[in-house]
């Protein structure tokens, strides 16, 4: 069998138990460690200080904006200036686990909106709906269109049109998940057949959502290879094919060529 190798686009390795393990699993080429609070992204700056093949985010999950406040976004705003950081966030919307929040939402995901365009980075979006609702969807869409920033990564397509639309209109990159495995996920996987050929990214979101056939166990990075098969063969392309492209459209949204390597 072709040895697939990846770079998983979006994954808390500092999750894991052993990161450092992790990052020696076969076929992983990279890593990109998402900081989703100032906690994780200071642990994500550590990993990509380490390692050669893991750089780092920093921003504030829509389910962590409890704890927005200027001291934390001042310090963010010093992380950002990291030379390993290559993305803001992950931010967003998310309705699935608090809707009560929506205002402060907002509110953190345009600044760092801003953030991400003062620094001239991806921004990465994380957008979760309630079961039956679009209302995260359809407010990420109108905002990332108000903000018009054309560098970014719709994190774990959702699959929902409006939002796949205004992120590719922008000139966002769509990163899919282990979920796109999943038998019932018919959206994502209609999603997934429809982002070009460019613009399309490989993901674990370690620890969480494993890929057919490890669905049920903790994600490692090492799995993205199992949901790169799954959509090659979705689109009817080789795994050369595939992985060749998601990986140079990997370095190419993050600007991974020009990071200076780790000391």
């Amino acid at each position: 069998m072709y040895p697939v190798t990846v770079i998983d686009s979006h994954c808390h390795l500092d999750y894991l138990d052993d990161p450092d393990a992790a990052l020696s699993e076969l076929g992983l080429t990279g890593v990109v460690c998402i900081g989703a609070d100032l906690e994780h992204a200071r642990n994500a700056i550590v990993l990509a200080e380490r390692h050669a093949n893991v750089w780092a985010t920093v921003g504030l999950h829509p389910t962590s904006t409890e704890h927005d406040s200027p001291q934390t976004r001042a310090a963010l705003e010093e992380l950002s200036l990291h030379p390993r950081v290559v993305g803001i966030g992950e931010s967003g919307l998310d309705d699935y686990w608090d809707d009560t929040r929506r205002a402060q939402q907002r509110e953190a995901f345009e600044w760092q909106l801003d953030l991400a365009r003062r620094r001239d980075l991806p921004i990465v979006i994380h957008t979760r709906d309630k079961q039956g609702r679009d209302t995260a969807s359809r407010g990420c869409a109108e905002l990332l269109t108000a903000a018009n920033w054309p560098k970014g990564i719709l994190h774990c397509c959702n699959g929902h049109a409006g939002l796949l639309r205004a992120g590719l209109d922008l000139g966002f990159f769509v990163s899919f998940a282990g979920n796109v495995t999943y038998k019932n996920a018919h959206d994502i996987q209609e999603a997934a057949k429809y982002v070009p050929l460019d613009r399309v990214l490989v993901e674990t979101d370690a620890p969480f959502l494993a890929p057919v056939p490890m669905r049920g166990k903790p994600n490692r990075p090492g799995y993205a290879r199992h949901t790169l098969r799954f959509l090659a063969q979705a689109r009817g392309l080789s795994e050369e094919a595939f992985e060749a492209a998601t990986v140079r459209n990997t370095r190419a949204v993050y600007g991974l060529d020009n990071v200076p390597a780790s000391p």
